[in-house]
């Protein structure tokens, strides 16, 4: 009996650890497609800290259930913050970035990458007022908001874009993440090349 309590007591253990840690702490994900091209992979793994405060620029996890009408149930999505609660964001066909009326370097993506889009049709730039015109998630936001003309991020809510512009369908396409929906702020190893621009990168 004490044989077997020796190595059942430390596996028990490990287990509630680990719901533990990734109750309260941190959540282990996989990067599924291209759209955080060429800073995170596909089929790439990272973890979502709960507890990481959301910054400008920070990568977070969300649910997307609910947000994106194509999400399957219980789906995650992997995108950048732009703009926080208030904000508002100019974005030029060719690439840059206002929000609150001043320039946003975005030094993380190359020029190539920065550029506005063709896939979900931003390939002449957008406001948030044009992307919720073209878009149709006006109506909604504006019973949220009491507001018919979307110009700023809601309160409680972000506007979020994948790093690789011209693949990714994100904020320009489905409108703003409720922060009830993000699970986390993405988190690399200090080894990983791409730490500095995932895990703390500003302007």
């Amino acid at each position: 009996m004490k044989k077997a309590m020796s190595w059942i007591i430390p596996i028990a253990v490990g287990l509630a650890l680990a719901i533990i840690i990734r109750m309260f702490w941190l959540v282990p994900v996989g990067v599924s497609g291209a759209s955080m091209e060429p800073n995170l992979k596909n089929g790439q793994r990272i973890v979502a800290v709960k507890t990481s405060p959301i910054k400008r620029f920070s990568v977070i996890v969300f649910d997307a259930q609910g947000v994106d009408s194509n999400a399957a149930p219980k789906e995650n999505y992997v995108k950048r913050v732009i703009g926080l609660p208030g904000d508002s964001i100019r974005y030029t066909k060719t690439g840059k970035l206002y929000v609150n009326g001043k320039y946003q370097a975005q030094n993380f993506i190359s020029k190539y990458e920065q550029k506005a889009g063709t896939v979900s049709g931003y390939s002449n730039g957008f406001t948030l007022v044009s992307a919720a015109r073209q878009n149709d998630w006006s109506n909604k936001w504006s019973l949220a908001i009491g507001n018919n003309k979307i110009n700023k991020v809601p309160k409680g809510c972000y506007f979020v874009m994948g790093d690789h512009r011209s693949v990714s369908e994100d904020g320009r396409v489905y409108g703003f993440v409720p922060k009830s929906k993000v699970v986390g702020v993405v988190k690399v190893g200090f080894w990983n090349s791409k730490a500095k621009i995932i895990n703390h990168y500003t302007n």
